[in-house]
């Protein structure tokens, strides 16, 4: 393999992550680590600066598939600035090993995460949670195996009812659950303890990117005195916020809000469908990750220590 050739393994990669094959911030964080490790293992370089420039290459291949999902970033920072050495040996095994320690993280993360999180949910404790996320329910799970008493009220979380998933999840752990539609949050939340959200993605200042709905869910939370955690593993940090880089809400199909026919029968409307909203720090009471549990407003000083400063990016060309 020449210099600018990407390896197989990569190439195969990127093209899994472009279609979709390869999905989910854990799975992209991965996949893409692996690949800068076989391209380090089958790169022909014949200088270190040959090496590096074909490492920036594949990495590049990799960040142009999904640009905007915050983990692959992530992990190419993560890879490309441990990468050391004045040989290419030493090169090639300081990525080899860079990679290996980020996918074993990755491998513990949501468990480590999981029970940082229990400890902070208490034997009787009635959670609420929104949308759908594998972190908070980590948390739940961790709890339960440790014992203690838990029970749920769950909110529906339209459009799509990702809310359906979490209280299927939560029953099959033994949770008692409560499903509630999302405009009736408030009334419950009288009798909740804990408001248990993942996220999308969390920006610098600490402002928690998630399915919509999290922020007034997270108001009204305040309101009542009810603390609200979200649960987040590192790869879910955005560095490119550190350099106001702002986070793009997507915007989803009418059609999963008003089917056609309805909307054609009503006439003359606009129709939005946001897929997230921001809710600022001063809202969140904790955000947990693998790393430990953090004031929202000191969450920079863990992105930066993982990931750098998010105007890095070491993949691009010298």
């Amino acid at each position: 393999m020449s210099d600018h050739e990407h390896a197989p393994a990569l190439e195969e990669t990127a093209e899994a992550i472009a279609t979709m094959e390869i999905r989910g911030a854990a799975t992209i964080a991965a996949g893409a680590a692996e690949a800068l490790a076989a391209q380090a293992r089958e790169a022909d370089a014949d200088s270190p600066d040959a090496f590096r420039a074909s490492m920036r290459a594949g990495a590049r291949r990799l960040h142009e598939t999904r640009p905007t999902a915050v983990s692959l970033p992530n992990a190419l920072r993560y890879v490309l600035q441990r990468m050391e050495g004045h040989d290419v040996a030493a090169l090639r095994e300081s990525v080899q090993r860079a990679a290996g320690e980020f996918t074993r993280q990755l491998d513990r993360a949501q468990d480590d995460l999981g029970r940082i999180g229990a400890n902070r949910l208490a034997d009787g404790d009635t959670v609420m949670t929104h949308c759908h996320s594998t972190d908070a329910l980590a948390c739940v799970e961790a709890a339960v195996e440790q014992g203690k008493e838990i029970e749920a009220i769950v909110k529906e979380t339209r459009p799509r009812n990702q809310g359906h998933i979490t209280a299927e999840q939560l029953r099959d752990a033994g949770v008692p659950v409560t499903l509630i539609v999302d405009s009736a949050a408030r009334r419950y939340l009288d009798d909740v303890d804990h408001v248990v959200v993942g996220a999308d993605s969390i920006a610098a200042d600490g402002s928690v990117i998630n399915k919509v709905g999290t922020s007034g869910l997270a108001v009204n939370a305040r309101e009542r005195g009810v603390p609200i955690m979200t649960a987040a593993q590192t790869i879910k940090l955005h560095p490119e916020t550190l350099t106001g880089h702002t986070v793009e809400i997507e915007m989803r199909s009418e059609d999963e809000v008003i089917s056609p026919e309805k909307r054609e029968e009503i006439g003359g409307i606009e129709v939005e469908n946001p897929a997230f909203d921001v809710t600022p720090p001063r809202y969140m009471d904790a955000i947990v990750t693998e790393h430990g549990q953090f004031p929202p407003e000191s969450i920079v000083t863990l992105m930066r220590e993982l990931f750098g400063e998010g105007a890095d990016q070491p993949w691009a060309e010298p």
